[in-house]
C-alpha cells in the first residue's frame, strides 16, 4: 500500500544533533565489531562497523546496512549516531536486529564520484551475504537505510540492478535480495532538477562533484543515478521519511517517488514531518524525534523480522 503519513502531535521539542566528537564514548554503549575492511580500492581501505544485539541470537540476525549522508562529499560511517537514528538503532538491536555502517568513497572532482559510492554501498552488501556465516547473519534478510546522501545512497542500493555497479571482483556473485529500504530525506531523482527549486541544490552546477562533469554533460549519469529510475512494483519496501521544511534536499524529492509509485504500484510509503528541516531539525516537529525513530523500526522489524 502507498500511503503518505502526516502525524500531528501537540507537542515537543526536538533538535537533531551530531555524535560526539569522540565517537568511542558513545560506542561505549553497543556491542561492536569495528576496522572490518569490505573492499581495498585505489590504494584506500573501505571499512565498515557493526553493531550487534548484546544477546546472543539463536538464529542468524538480520542485518541493516547504514549509508551515511554528507553531501556525497563528506561525512562518516558514525554518523547512525545522530539523533535522527540512533534511536532506531536501539531498538532494532533489541529486537535482534544487526547493523553494518560503512565508510564509501566521497565525490571529488577528477576523482571519484556518486557512481564509485553506490558501488561501494553495493559492494559492502555483497560482503555482508559472502560472510553471513562469519558473523551469523541471515543473508535472506538484509535492509538498507540512510539520511540525506546516504539516503540516496539507500535507494539506489536497493533499488538498482547490481549488474550495473559491478565492484570489487571477489564480491562477484554475492549480490542480496534486499528486503526493505528506510530512506530519511533523500535524493530520488537527478534527472528532474526543476524537483530542487529554492534549495541548497537549485543551481545544477552543484551536481558537477558528484556526476562527474557538467550537469548539461552528464544526463546519461544523472539517470544512472536516480533511484526512481528504478522503481518497479516488484521493488522491495520503501519507507521515506521528509521534513516539509528541507531546504538542503526539498521535500518535493520524496513526494515525486511517491507519485511514481503510486503510478506503476511500486510498495512505497512516506512519513512527512511537519516544521522538519533537513536532518529533523526543527523545534516543532509533528511527529516527534522518538515517534520518528520508533515508526522507522516498527517498519524495518515488519519486514526483516515480524512476529510469528
Amino acid at each position: 500500500m502507498r500511503s503518505l503519513f502526516v502525524f500531528l502531535c501537540l507537542s515537543a521539542t526536538c533538535v537533531a544533533g551530531t555524535p560526539a566528537s569522540s565517537p568511542e564514548k558513545e560506542l561505549a554503549e553497543f556491542n561492536t565489531v569495528k576496522d572490518i575492511v569490505f573492499k581495498t580500492v585505489d590504494g584506500q581501505k573501505l571499512d565498515m562497523l557493526l553493531f550487534l544485539p548484546k544477546e546472543r541470537q539463536s538464529q542468524p540476525m538480520p542485518v541493516m546496512l547504514y549509508t551515511h549522508g554528507g553531501g556525497w562529499r563528506g561525512g562518516n560511517k558514525y554518523a547512525v549516531l545522530k539523533s535522527s537514528f540512533v534511536g532506531t538503532l536501539r531498538l532494532l538491536l533489541e529486537r535482534g536486529i544487526a547493523c553494518a555502517t560503512i565508510k564509501y568513497r566521497l565525490s571529488r572532482v577528477g576523482k571519484a564520484t556518486a557512481f564509485d559510492s553506490v558501488v561501494d554501498c553495493k559492494d559492502a552488501a555483497r560482503f555482508l551475504v559472502k560472510n553471513a556465516e562469519l558473523y551469523h547473519f541471515d543473508p535472506e534478510r538484509i535492509g538498507v537505510w540512510g539520511g540525506s546522501a546516504g539516503g540516496h545512497l539507500s535507494l539506489m542500493t536497493g533499488l538498482a540492478p547490481g549488474k550495473l555497479f559491478a565492484g570489487d571482483p571477489s564480491l562477484e556473485g554475492f549480490d542480496p535480495t534486499i528486503r526493505c529500504i528506510a530512506s530519511y530525506y533523500p535524493a530520488t531523482s537527478f534527472i528532474r532538477v526543476d524537483l530542487f527549486k529554492g534549495s541548497a541544490f537549485e543551481d545544477s552546477a552543484k551536481f558537477a562533484p558528484i556526476l562527474g562533469g557538467p550537469y548539461e554533460e552528464k544526463q546519461d549519469m544523472a539517470k544512472l543515478l536516480s533511484p526512481v529510475e528504478y522503481l518497479t512494483m516488484s521493488s522491495p519496501p520503501v519507507l521515506i521519511l521528509h521534513g516539509d521544511n528541507d531546504t538542503v534536499l526539498p521535500i518535493a524529492t520524496s513526494q515525486y517517488m511517491l507519485e511514481v509509485a503510486e503510478k506503476i504500484d511500486a510498495n512505497v510509503e512516506m512519513l512527512v514531518v511537519k516544521d522538519g528541516g533537513h536532518s529533523f531539525k526543527g523545534k516543532n516537529l509533528q511527529p516527534t524525534l522518538p515517534e520518528i525513530q520508533q515508526f522507522a523500526a516498527e517498519f524495518i522489524i515488519r519486514h526483516l523480522k515480524p512476529e510469528p
